[in-house]
């Protein structure tokens, strides 16, 4: 991703969205020593530079020099993209896509109320009020944790317990002593896109988008109100991919799930000549990229959470390890003392 310095130059990448040009044009290139010295303009962003990884430095470098884009579903940047108090369509318009339903989201709603324990898995979690009073929680996960179907289970139940006591409280400011109807109530929707998908998701390679709700082995339809949307964003990219180059998007839910996770100028100029519309999103991209500093700080920040992310991980899967091992060795502490205890059985037989 280029720094942009001059706004001519800016305004000739917006012209050259209107039509399909080379690469070079539409995302013109720095070499890395230009990137460098630009960089080395600000203090503090080139020393978060020089304490990364080589990975990550090629991965910062890639944006720089225009051949990559910024990471759109890192926490900081999604949220300056899908701020509801600026952008209220744009988020509407993604969970409208995902759901099914056209929907309005109305505010972003407080984690503090939560009674589950927080957890740094997350890239990003954003918590909403639909227009028909709806809850919707939207999750990015980088890592395919373990147990994803319990985990979100919990998760939903914790929803659906909050969404219970917002309507406890909203009536009770029109009458202390007012009861909740449970009409009152409505669906709460968790939302959960997968950067790397969990094992169980490649059984079906050929599906990105995964609806789960609760119903009646016995045809009964009643109006329960939990449920799940997940959305491996790894598998729709290799089916996008699979299916055509240039990638060609079949409605809206797709050109939002590209726009988060491709960062290929190739697939980009290909969002844009289908959905127009988008150039409004990447020209926000293009201005946020013209602060280096901004760009350094926010990506190093979620840099570090991804390192928590990891260290956590890692300590989940050990533990499972060291649990499970624990259990072998019982298991083989108790066939060691059945057949000791057939032994001695034996002796005194023979005795």
């Amino acid at each position: 991703m280029l720094f942009i310095t001059s706004k001519g130059f800016f305004t000739l990448f917006l012209l050259c969205c209107s039509c399909r040009q080379n690469r070079r044009q539409l995302f013109p290139t720095r070499t890395e020593k230009e990137c460098l010295t630009e960089l080395r303009k600000h203090p503090q962003s080139y020393f978060a530079y020089q304490n990364m990884t080589q990975e990550r430095k090629n991965r910062f470098l890639e944006f720089m020099e225009g051949t990559k884009t910024l990471p759109l579903t890192y926490d900081p940047f999604f949220k300056k993209l899908f701020n509801p108090d600026i952008y209220p369509e744009r988020l509407s318009s993604l969970i409208s896509s995902i759901i099914g339903t056209r929907v309005t989201v109305q505010c972003i709603l407080s984690n503090e109320d939560s009674m589950l324990p927080s957890t740094s898995l997350l890239l990003l979690d954003i918590l909403v009020q639909l227009e028909d009073g709806s809850i919707a929680n939207v999750e990015i996960q980088k890592i395919p944790y373990t147990f994803p179907g319990e985990r979100m289970s919990c998760y939903s139940a914790d929803l659906l317990l909050r969404q219970y006591k917002r309507v406890q409280q909203k009536n009770s400011l029109k009458d202390p002593h007012a009861k909740v109807h449970y009409k009152d109530i409505k669906n709460v929707y968790t939302i959960v896109l997968f950067e790397k998908s969990p094992k169980s998701f490649y059984e079906c390679p050929n599906v990105f988008l995964h609806h789960f709700k609760q119903y009646s082995d016995t045809g009964l339809e009643l109006d329960l109100l939990q449920k799940y949307l997940f959305v491996p964003l790894d598998i729709f990219k290799e089916i996008k991919h699979n299916e055509s180059i240039p990638i060609n998007l079949k409605d809206r839910q797709e050109a939002w799930l590209a726009f988060l996770c491709m960062d290929d100028p190739e697939d980009i100029l290909a969002i844009l000549e289908q959905y127009p519309d988008f150039k409004e999103c990447y020209e926000q991209v293009y201005e946020i990229c013209r602060n280096i500093e901004e760009v350094m700080s926010m990506f190093s920040k979620e840099l570090a959470e991804l390192d928590r992310n990891t260290t956590e991980f890692m300590i989940d899967r050990m533990q499972k390890e060291i649990d499970q091992q624990a259990e072998e060795l019982k298991e083989k502490d108790r066939i060691i003392a059945e057949l000791q205890a057939t032994n001695e059985r034996l002796k005194k037989r023979k005795i």
